[in-house]
């Protein structure tokens, strides 16, 4: 398998098509070496820490399980009696009385006498003495079983009660040890249950729940502005003027930001004015860590956002080496309207049609955030398929085709590209289910041959 990072061209390559484009991999490495991870942090409760970033490394206080117990309904007993039988027939047996049961919360406590069990529950503490437990469907029981339907009335009595019962198994049906969870096997105390950066997931909350932890210590959530360029955009609910579109990108963000569960702070529309514009980035920069625009990065005569940001800060890169998602300008702003002056933010100019700017935010700007966020980025596998359709690609540019990707009777994936891959497509990018990723230096793609293929979920 492999990553984005090594089939995008490397920092010193040159796009064919524009000799000041950046290949992909050079701008990601850029723009990481731009970022500096949050520092700040606070405590949440353990309900609300799902997603959020770990500050510091969790120590374990208990061992985890905290004694060792069953791992099966059965019988409890010391395997050195299984040893009294190595040298008898495959077919020797072995009788124990019961000298009691445990149940999970509720230990056997008493002695257990040579030859003796003790009829042991899931969870459970092992007894004192006892190593081993014999599943109860190997077992053959006779005597008194007059215990078990008082059970649900007092487990404490149930396990004090005597019994007049036995088993009997196959000597061989079980190994000395078998069937016990030992203290501490999962988590020891004193180590380490999760380390500093780890992106909560389900099972992290329930493992800190698992030692007992009721608030954790989390990166303070990563502030993110966001707006669109453009007197031609209406807000969904707003008429629609003639020659004029519904802003589609500041919803995308918005949704896309959700995902990673920054702080959004959602700054509407900005007309096609400079000074309009150089104000909302200078009190974007003033409120969050990071700013987001969709277009006005393009040459056109209306695109102010490039010269806001030579102006504003300090200018990084312009131009990617990438389809869709060539005109992406990436930088610092500074609130005080000039380099060095107020609060920085990194800003981020995304090109205007909608695909292209899912494309710039997905392969430049996730790594940025998650990586500004404190968390330690993970590369997108790539996952091998064949394509079903001939696909055009002169080399010089790493492209993301919008495809639809299924595994064949065979288990293998296959792909074909979703029509239109028009960068104002929104509709293909809605069918689509993965992007095929087309290596910077690669070319035309017959039917049949393999690519690779960066699939939606989990991403988008």
């Amino acid at each position: 398998m492999t990553t984005l990072n090594s089939i995008s061209g490397s920092a010193g390559s040159l796009s064919q098509f524009d000799p000041q484009a950046l290949p992909v991999s050079a701008a990601q490495a850029i723009v990481l070496q731009w970022v500096t991870p949050l520092v700040q942090s606070e405590r949440v409760p353990l309900r609300d820490a799902l997603a959020r970033v770990l500050a510091s490394d969790v120590i374990s206080p208990i061992d985890v399980p905290a004694h060792d117990n069953s791992a099966m309904d059965g019988y409890a007993f010391d395997g050195a009696s299984l040893l009294l039988h190595d040298a008898a027939p495959s077919d020797a047996s072995l009788t124990l009385d019961v000298a009691g049961k445990a149940f999970a919360g509720h230990p056997y406590t008493g002695a257990i006498a040579p030859r003796a069990c003790v009829r042991i529950m899931t969870g459970a503490p092992m007894p004192a003495g006892c190593d081993t437990v014999v599943p109860q469907e190997r077992v053959e029981r006779s005597g008194s079983t007059a215990g078990e339907a008082a059970a649900a009335e007092s487990l404490t009595e149930v396990v004090n009660e005597a019994l007049t019962e036995s088993i009997t198994f196959r000597a061989d049906a079980v190994t000395p040890g078998a069937n016990r969870r030992r203290k501490g096997e999962d988590l020891a105390r004193g180590n380490a249950a999760l380390r500093a950066g780890r992106v909560l997931r389900a099972s992290d909350i329930g493992l800190l729940a698992s030692l007992g932890i009721v608030d954790v210590a989390v990166r303070r959530r990563l502030r993110v502005a966001y707006f669109s360029t453009g007197d031609e955009l209406r807000s969904p609910g707003e008429p629609l003027d003639a020659g004029c579109i519904y802003d589609s990108n500041r919803y995308t963000l918005g949704a896309m930001l959700q995902r990673l569960n920054v702080e959004p702070i959602d700054l509407g529309v900005v007309r096609d004015d400079p000074e309009s514009l150089a104000a909302t980035l200078k009190a974007a920069a003033e409120s969050a860590d990071v700013v987001l625009t969709s277009g006005g990065v393009s040459v056109g005569e209306a695109d102010f956002t490039r010269t806001q940001l030579q102006t504003l800060g300090d200018v990084s890169f312009w131009g990617l080496a990438m389809r869709p998602g060539r005109p992406l300008a990436f930088g610092r702003i500074w609130s005080g309207g000039h380099p060095g002056v107020g609060r920085a933010a990194l800003l981020f100019g995304l090109p205007g049609n909608p695909v292209a700017t899912m494309v710039a935010f997905y392969q430049i700007v996730r790594p940025a955030l998650i990586a500004m966020s404190g968390a330690t980025p993970q590369p997108v596998p790539l996952i091998p398929a064949r394509c079903d359709a001939p696909i055009r690609k002169r080399p010089g540019r790493t492209e993301f085709q919008r495809g639809i990707a299924e595994r064949d009777a065979q288990g293998q994936w296959r792909v074909a590209p979703t029509g239109s891959q028009s960068s104002g497509a929104l509709s293909t990018m809605s069918e689509a289910n993965c992007f095929i990723v087309l290596a910077h230096e690669s070319n035309d793609l017959d039917a049949g041959d393999a690519v690779d293929i960066m699939l939606f979920d989990g991403l988008v």
